[in-house]
């Protein structure tokens, strides 16, 4: 890349290749913040990007990773998570538990290890694209791969 990477980029980047992958950010100056956005900047299918949503359930803060084209489920991350009540938490215990702003959450890299939950639906593609640490970089993996470095564990999370 031509210009410097965002000091949270270079987390992702480096977090990533201790897994043993090779991540390769991109940019986009108009943002990637929300689902659509992010679909429509880097030209995929909205199924196709990894929403990183952090809830709290019964206080233990979790990460679900939910497919653009999905709804969470609260519910459903709750009994995941062998608890009872699951709500939001907000912009300050999502930079606490994970070192990155809201809309910048990536798979890794996280200043605290997080329990993580994963839709499904994102096996349906060959590649996914997920936040790096900024609104506006993000970066493709392999869905199987996006699994096997994030600890996840795959759980039905979307809202019928």
């Amino acid at each position: 890349m031509s210009e410097a990477l965002h000091p949270n980029v270079v987390r992702v980047v480096e977090a990533g290749r201790a897994l043993g992958l090779s991540i390769e950010p991109k940019r986009y100056p108009d943002g990637t913040k929300t689902a659509a956005d992010a679909a429509a900047a880097i030209g995929v299918q909205i199924g196709q990007i990894v929403k990183s949503l952090i809830f709290a359930v019964d206080g233990e803060v979790v990460l679900a990773y939910v497919s653009g084209a999905n709804q969470l489920d609260e519910k459903k991350v709750a009994a995941a998570a062998g608890g009872s009540k699951c709500s939001r938490v907000d912009a300050d215990v999502v930079r606490e538990a994970t070192g990155f702003p809201i809309g910048g959450v990536p798979p890794f890299g996280h200043t605290t290890q997080l329990r993580v939950f994963i839709d499904p639906d994102l096996l349906r593609y060959d590649e996914v694209w997920a936040a790096a640490g900024t609104w506006n970089d993000v970066f493709g993996i392999e869905p199987h791969k996006l699994v096997e470095a994030s600890g996840g564990a795959l759980t039905d999370l979307k809202r019928e």
